[in-house]
């Protein structure tokens, strides 16, 4: 049999530059830690969505387009008395629009249906 002396002799070799003696302080350690720590408390109470309502695009919508149907309506009609009474149905039917969107929210409840939930990006999310 032969001497496996040479490679007893490479094991103490990698066993000695495996074992870590490049250990940091403890004060540095417990910095870190407290700073990890106060990092992630920031960040939990943080929401981990952000809510976007959407209920009053619908009004808003509305409120527009019967906006410049009634400023086309000036425009484009000449007889000064249908231009009127054109103007006059458009912002009725702007300021319906605006009566039925609120009456709906309150009486339907539909709000919360009626929103975007964008979820945070992150580790913590």
């Amino acid at each position: 049999m032969r001497d496996n002396r040479s490679n007893i002799e490479i094991e103490e070799v990698i066993r000695a530059s495996m074992k870590m003696t490049d250990v940091p302080a403890p004060e540095v350690n417990n910095k870190l830690k407290m700073a990890l720590y106060k990092q992630e408390v920031i960040l939990r109470k943080q929401p981990a969505t952000h809510k976007l309502s959407l209920w009053y695009l619908p009004m808003v919508f509305n409120l527009i387009t019967f906006s410049l149907l009634a400023l086309f309506a000036l425009i484009i009609i000449e007889n000064i008395y249908l231009s009127y009474l054109a103007v006059g149905i458009c912002f009725y039917i702007g300021a319906a629009g605006i009566l039925l969107t609120i009456v709906g929210v309150k009486r339907a409840n539909i709000k919360e249906d009626i929103t975007i939930h964008i979820e945070k990006r992150g580790v913590l999310a």
